[in-house]
């Protein structure tokens, strides 16, 4: 019989803790966030953001951006915020729309603010075996499968992403374990087959079925592809792998909720 992962209510969890340490250290984190453009998505997700920094007593500032605007005043905001003591954490949301150089406004960030933890010298500090700052994104899918109670030693680990920055620092934190990264695959067939733990950001909609996974395993849903008939789902086919998985999490209410979580976590932590 399949479980499922809640990842609402394990973030909950999470806000209350934030929100109960907040009180007792009597700090108030503040919380940028950069956000250009107009996609739908993206302005969801800050606002997913901005109502759980609220709900917490996390102080939080939003810049939007038009899609026309150059890059400069972009990063002349972010220096403007790295410059200010009551700021303790900077974020991007990603993507950025295209003709942006995702790369260099992202190192415009104090890497000692960076509450995303993409800046390239946390990265390094990471992939280093030292990391500072854990993308949120990251820290939240351990949760989840730390949340199942398995054990992750020796276990096959699949990551199945459409790039590396993810895939990479994700592998990394996962060490000790035999790890496969699957880089944007065409298909699925015996890629995953014999995987303990999938980890899947690829952003197709409901690629993964039953026939590509092997019974019992834990399967963990970065994906969210939005259909046309404005139902959001998940790269997993969750009807027809929940007959087979051992956990799943679903799409909404898994990994997007930890992740709002962590990014709390993380002003916190760069607050203290």
């Amino acid at each position: 019989m399949t479980q499922i992962i809640d990842g609402k209510k394990i973030a909950a969890e999470i806000r209350a803790e934030i929100k109960k340490e907040l009180a007792e250290l009597g700090i108030v984190p503040g919380l940028a966030v950069i956000l250009v453009g107009a996609d739908p998505a993206s302005h969801l997700y800050v606002g997913l953001k901005e109502k759980a920094a609220a709900e917490v007593g996390i102080h939080f500032e939003k810049y939007l951006f038009f899609a026309t605007e150059p890059e400069e005043k972009i990063i002349a905001k972010i220096e403007e915020l790295n410059a200010r003591p009551d700021i303790h954490g900077i974020i991007v949301q990603l993507p950025l729309p295209q003709g942006y150089n995702e790369n260099k406004i992202i190192s415009a960030i104090d890497p000692k603010k960076d509450a995303d933890g993409f800046h390239p010298e946390n990265i390094k500090k990471l992939m280093a075996g030292e990391p500072e700052i854990i993308p949120p994104v990251i820290s939240g899918i351990l949760e989840l499968i730390k949340s199942t109670d398995t054990t992750l030693k020796n276990k096959k680990i699949a990551i199945l992403a459409n790039s590396e920055i993810l895939a990479e620092p994700l592998a990394k934190i996962l060490e000790g374990n035999e790890i496969k990264i699957i880089i944007a695959p065409e298909t699925l067939t015996t890629e995953i087959a014999d995987a303990d733990i999938i980890i899947s950001a690829l952003g197709r909609p409901k690629v993964i079925t039953a026939n590509a996974i092997k019974s019992g395993a834990i399967l963990v849903d970065v994906g969210t592809t939005r259909l046309e008939d404005g139902k959001t789902v998940g790269d997993l086919d969750f009807d027809s792998v929940a007959e087979k998985a051992g956990w799943i999490t679903p799409v909404p209410g898994g990994v997007g909720p930890m992740t709002v979580a962590e990014l709390l976590q993380n002003a916190l932590n760069l607050a203290k």
